[in-house]
């Protein structure tokens, strides 16, 4: 079972996002509302995945994605858009492997995350 870690300030929003992994029989193995937990608490977690809203990346975005992805080096990692921002390329460079909208239907997140996680190496 593909292994998720789950960080958004707004806990309205991960409960919803959970309820989705659920759906989708996808483990949420964590949970942060912060940036400093998700790096403190995500490399441990045996995560396959990263759901990381765009909003609690740092300022260095470049640098903070750098740092985990010197941890979680096979980790997809996502970031969650609201609306589209300039960090998006930034985030990019730094490993970011796809971005999520989510002003995106249910059905189009789902089928997201379904092409990622069929693509996890077990």
């Amino acid at each position: 079972m593909t292994r998720v870690y789950l960080a958004d300030a707004q806990l309205e929003e991960r409960y919803a996002i959970r309820l989705l992994l659920d759906d989708l029989q996808l483990e949420v193995v964590g949970e942060a509302a912060d940036w400093h937990t998700t790096l403190a608490q995500a490399p441990a977690s045996g995560l396959d995945m990263l759901l990381v809203d765009s909003k609690l990346l740092p300022k260095e975005s470049c640098k903070a994605l750098a740092e985990l992805r010197g941890f979680c080096k096979n980790t997809i990692v996502v970031v969650l858009l609201s609306p589209l921002d300039a960090r998006q390329q930034a985030a990019l460079s730094a490993g970011v492997d796809m971005f999520i909208s989510k002003l995106e239907s249910p059905e189009q997140i789902e089928e997201h995350l379904r092409t990622l996680a069929g693509s996890i190496r077990v």
